[in-house]
């Protein structure tokens, strides 16, 4: 039972599971795969179908992550979830693939680049408080309204105005997706090969065939009309060309990669802040201290880009939240070539488990891992690299993490302004890994002006 001292977490097992019991497990939470002892040791093996190593070890970390990047591909189970929703996008490419795409896609996502699309979230931000005014004095779920707030984002700074592009059926689709297709199968469990079909994955994928073909006519479409000012990412993505052989992305490129934005970039900020807001209701005496901060700062406005250096306690609790609760809690690799990691022996074929929710409550690395303490991130430098690891790390680290950084510190600070949150009594949020770590139940809080 979780202690009243610390905000709610997921209970690890303590025994093993087996083919049946981790089939279940998956099913019901990704997270309850995980044993309690991963929390204390720096790696784990064995064999469920398949062998497999959980690790829990910066070091080791580094090694699969950074330094032999190419022996460790994305996992078979982690393409065939993701495949049929952003194609061959950033997020699934490997080797020279993911590299020209890459090397094309990073120049959009400098800071100013990141820095001109912020009139947006201050926007959003506005747009949030507008609709949250009218349930002040009742119980509100922040996450669908955070859902909500970045969706518009994200297709705001995607496709400019969404012409040609029906909002609302792009996210009805990405939920139905979501919900049919990112449940373990009982072959994934067993490591079937990814040519075997997945039942549930060949239905639910057809969701997204008709978002695909919108997100294409609005391409075309751009491509007659032309940029609008300020360029959008779409803009950014058509302009850009690899620098080293000149190639730019087709139709189903700029498709793949839009829709991997979309796709990650709205649910994870929605998260981190719907999270967050659970925290801060929490602990009453940092989102007092946050609030105070913010007002001084905004003075009844909404929050521009500007602000955000003098907000550092609003993005310690963005830091702190991305640590309890990563939207990608459980990252998972391939090994192609014989290895060792922290003394054990890897074999091609052998599935490595990067289970950053576990390594984020690891009891050898950070104290009282499961307390809510945004001070730990007061210099983000004295954390350890590979110690942490929200957007993962090495060259594959998200390409849009300063882009989610940004929309959460302007998103939290205009509402942390505002209104005052607190809990809910008997309606703690349940946090549920599917695809995403998400809370099951919704974000239910009282929400009073502040």
């Amino acid at each position: 039972m979780t202690e009243a001292r610390h905000p709610v977490r997921v209970p690890l097992h303590t025994t093993p599971l087996g083919i049946w019991g981790s089939f279940r497990a998956g099913r019901r939470n990704l997270l309850e795969l995980i044993p309690e002892i991963a929390t204390h040791a720096p790696i784990l093996s064995g064999r469920t179908g398949k062998r497999w190593h959980m690790v829990m070890d910066p070091g080791a970390l580094k090694q699969v992550l950074r330094d032999r990047l190419e022996d460790y591909p994305k996992s078979t189970v982690t393409k065939l979830v993701l495949g049929p929703a952003i194609g061959k996008g950033l997020f699934v490419a490997e080797g020279a693939e993911w590299q020209w795409q890459r090397r094309t896609a990073t120049p959009v996502f400098t800071h100013r680049n990141v820095a001109a699309l912020a009139p947006v979230m201050t926007a959003a931000a506005e747009r949030a408080c507008a609709r949250l005014a009218p349930a002040v004095g009742r119980a509100v779920d922040l996450f669908d309204e955070m859902i909500t707030a970045t969706f518009e984002v994200i297709s705001d700074v995607t496709f400019s105005g969404g012409t040609g592009f029906d909002r609302a059926e792009v996210h009805r689709a990405i939920e139905d997706y979501i919900a049919g297709t990112a449940r373990v199968s009982l072959l994934d469990v067993m490591g079937a090969p990814g040519w075997l079909p997945r039942p549930g994955r060949v239905l639910s994928g057809r969701g997204m065939a008709r978002t695909k073909a919108l997100a294409d006519r609005a391409i075309e479409g751009r491509r007659g009309t032309g940029p609008h000012l300020p360029p959008d990412l779409l803009d950014l993505l058509m302009a850009g060309a690899d620098p080293d052989s000149g190639r730019q992305m087709t139709t189903a490129e700029l498709r793949d990669n839009l829709l991997t934005f979309i796709v990650a970039g709205h649910e994870t900020t929605a998260l981190t802040l719907a999270w967050a807001l659970y925290l801060c209701a929490f602990d009453q005496g940092v989102q007092a201290a946050a609030r105070n901060q913010a007002q001084a700062v905004l003075q009844g406005r909404a929050a521009t880009v500007a602000d955000i250096p003098a907000l550092p306690l609003v993005r310690q609790i963005v830091d702190e939240t991305l640590r309890l609760y990563p939207p990608a809690a459980f990252l998972s690799r391939t090994a192609l070539k014989p290895d060792r990691l922290l003394g054990r022996e890897v074999r091609p074929g052998d599935t490595v488990l990067l289970p950053v929710y576990a390594l984020h409550r690891h009891h050898a690395l950070w104290r009282d891992p499961d307390a809510f303490d945004p001070a730990r991130f007061a210099d983000p430098r004295a954390v350890p690299r590979f110690q942490y690891l929200p957007f993962g790390d090495g060259p594959r680290i998200c390409i849009g993490m300063s882009f989610a950084l940004q929309e959460a510190v302007i998103v939290l600070a205009t509402l942390l302004s505002r209104f005052r949150f607190s809990a809910v009594p008997g309606r703690d949020p349940k946090p549920v890994l599917i695809l995403t770590l998400r809370p099951e139940g919704g974000v239910w809080l009282q929400l009073e002006r502040a």
